[in-house]
């Protein structure tokens, strides 16, 4: 039975290739991170901008917001990557792949904040009001340490989401695992072990964090 195993999937090659595969492993992590943190920062932002009394601030940010969740991740990668150039905006393709990354989930982080932020209880607004508090240290104070622990769990999932979709950054020819895999499989015409491996390194790292982010989840319903 074993035998068979090893005639069918190559050990030997995959530990040959596994080098090449992390070092592309680390650059998927590396674009996961960067770009959520641009996510949970733009998420904010988006989240207070909509948030405004102002109209003339809250239309517009939820008009983006909007149209960006409706559109796919791939289209705004291709748009950055093909389009901008063209005008001027030449950009990495490491680069391009974060910001598209940071940008598509923060309008997804940016509605998890709102949902946060609107289960404050309307008394710490009130309280805070009460007490003539700043702007700013209502929200750095009181509201935000209360708003944003409760979303950890979802805020993990798109961290999640995140990771296994950053696969698309090949698309744009950022050397991430994917891409990797790819490359290694049109020079060995072997695809079979390397595109095996980087779902099963993707597994490796996902499954993991989704344990992590249930158990945040069980941790926050009580």
């Amino acid at each position: 039975m074993f035998d068979e195993l090893v005639e069918f999937f190559d050990f030997q090659f995959a530990l040959e290739i596994l080098p090449q595969l992390l070092e592309g492993l680390l650059i998927t992590v590396q674009a996961s991170l960067v770009g959520f943190a641009l996510a949970a920062i733009l998420g904010l932002l988006m989240a207070l901008g909509r948030r405004s009394e102002n109209e003339l601030i809250a239309q517009p940010v939820g008009a983006v917001v909007e149209f960006i969740r409706s559109t796919p991740l791939l289209v705004q990668l291709f748009f950055f990557f093909y389009v901008l150039p063209r005008y001027g905006l030449r950009l990495p393709p490491f680069i391009i792949g974060t910001i598209a990354l940071g940008l598509h989930y923060g309008t997804y982080t940016s509605e998890v904040y709102r949902a946060g932020i609107d289960a404050v209880d309307t008394g710490q607004w009130e309280a805070a009001t009460a007490l003539n508090f700043s702007p700013v240290r209502v929200w750095t104070a009181i509201i935000l340490p209360q708003a944003i622990p409760p979303m950890f769990p979802a805020l993990g999932n798109y961290l999640v989401a995140m990771f296994k979709e950053s696969a698309l950054l090949a698309a744009i020819t950022v050397n991430e695992l994917l891409q990797t895999g790819q490359v290694i499989g049109t020079r060995t015409f072997r695809y079979l072990v390397p595109i095996t491996m980087v779902g099963l390194l993707y597994l490796l790292i996902s499954y993991p964090s989704s344990m992590i982010v249930r158990k945040l989840e069980a941790r926050y319903a009580n």
